[in-house]
């Protein structure tokens, strides 16, 4: 007799269970796609372990999105006050729907995800095109709706969309107040259980304790919440994905967990110089120098096709990308030549775009890039209930929430070839080249 319900070894959750329906999205050739798709592109490389796939990690991810909804949506965790302002919580017909509808959303929020995922997604998309939309485009296929359509009740593609993307990402669409939250399960900054499987998932696999937290606490302590007070007159109603005071450190720790894996991990050196050689080689490599966004051709694309073509043209040095693909089969990466200095952005917040643009100056724009990026936002603002049941802004809360610094990097690479030369001419030049420069007047005189 056929099994209706499946079980899957994870090094992170033990096990991950499904039911036939999500056994057969599973199966699909878009999600089957994934297992060649690595979560952390060529991070291999510097770190062994890092081989996993976006495959698990999906999985991962609608094992704690269920875990999530069954706790917020929990008769025990509901006030009358919750009820009324989301209806649907109160039905059992409506809960049975959205829990299948988020881990459908939860199992398939990266499936449009290009080769080595986020590595050349901005420069290597058509205007208006990332894997959120190709995403929306997958869900949406007549593929996709088949398993929708064959579900009882059916699902509705929309809805799986909005949850897997959320409000930022799905344009054009509508969002109630209980798809926002739910969608927040997902993918929220405060609360995604994206982010809590990525992270607990490329601690795992790296070998480092930075990206570790008790999730466990952390989930069973969410809670939907109205908003606190503002000070102003009524204050919104708007409800909220937030947690009850004993899970606010667990909170701390998941922002603490995401600072440290960004600082230490995503953003080591190595890690993005091998993101940028990547990059240089697919813009050569590609057809058109782009990525296809026709659904037939984003499937036959994974990592396998690219390292082949690494491969290939690091071997033949007339083929165009040559020289980027030998950069990353013989691990002759640039090096970092110049980084983000507290002293010298006190001087010039733009002090590396000078280093940069002198070194191109005096050398050669080949030899040299520039890698820079400042975390948006700040620390995520939700509401934390106290135990004697008054409702407070997070950031009002805890000290520690306010104070998580900002993650911001700013590398300037150099080709091996001539690193020394442009070394020693940089430390001569140095404090001369990252003085501001001084604005000409109106009539062309300093």
């Amino acid at each position: 007799m056929a099994k209706n319900f499946h079980e899957i070894r994870d090094p992170i959750h033990v096990f991950v269970r499904l039911d036939s329906h999500e056994r057969k999205v599973l199966d699909s050739c878009p999600f089957q796609r994934m297992r060649h798709i690595h979560q952390l592109a060529l991070t291999y490389l510097l770190y062994p372990g890092a081989t996993h796939k976006r495959f698990e990690h999906s999985l991962g991810v609608m094992e704690l999105a269920s875990r999530a909804f069954d706790v917020v949506t929990s008769p025990a965790n509901l006030t009358d006050e919750i009820r009324q302002l989301i209806p649907q919580i109160g039905s059992n017909d409506e809960l049975h729907y959205w829990r299948r509808v988020i881990r459908m959303a939860a199992l398939c929020h990266d499936i449009g995800h290009l080769p080595f995922s986020h590595a050349a997604e901005k420069e290597l998309l058509p205007n208006g095109w990332n894997h959120e939309r190709l995403t929306r485009e997958i869900i949406c296929s007549n593929e996709m709706k088949s398993f929708w359509n064959s579900i009882t009740p059916p699902l509705r593609h929309d809805d799986i969309v909005k949850l897997a993307i959320g409000p930022e990402k799905a344009k054009g669409m509508e969002f109630s107040d209980w798809e926002t939250i739910l969608s927040e399960i997902i993918v929220g900054d405060a609360f995604g259980v994206d982010r809590m499987d990525y992270l607990l998932r490329d601690s795992h696999h790296i070998g480092v304790a930075y990206g570790k937290f008790d999730h466990y606490r952390l989930i069973d302590t969410l809670r939907i919440l109205p908003a606190p007070p503002s000070g102003e007159e009524e204050g919104s109603k708007e409800p909220a994905l937030g947690v009850e005071e004993g899970g606010i450190h667990s909170a701390e720790a998941l922002m603490l967990a995401r600072y440290f894996m960004f600082s230490q991990v995503y953003f080591h050196p190595v890690r993005r110089i091998y993101d940028i050689h990547l990059m240089d080689f697919l813009k050569m490599w590609l057809k058109s120098g782009s990525f296809s966004t026709d659904l037939r051709q984003h499937m036959k694309m994974t990592d396998n096709e690219v390292t082949a073509g690494i491969l290939e043209e690091a071997l033949d040095p007339n083929k165009a990308g040559h020289e980027h693909a030998q950069r990353i089969v013989g691990r002759e990466h640039f090096k970092v030549i110049y980084q983000r200095n507290p002293n010298d952005v006190r001087v010039n917040p733009e002090a590396g775009q000078a280093v940069y643009n002198a070194l191109k100056e005096k050398f050669e724009d080949r030899y040299f890039r520039h890698d820079r990026y400042a975390q948006k936002g700040s620390a995520p603002d939700f509401p934390v209930l106290l135990r004697d049941k008054q409702i407070v802004s997070s950031l009002a809360e805890s000290e520690t929430l306010k104070s998580v610094p900002i993650v911001s990097v700013d590398y300037v690479f150099c080709d091996r070839k001539i690193f020394d030369e442009a070394d020693n001419w940089l430390k001569k030049h140095r404090e001369e080249i990252i003085q501001p420069k001084k604005e000409e007047d109106s009539n062309g005189q300093n």
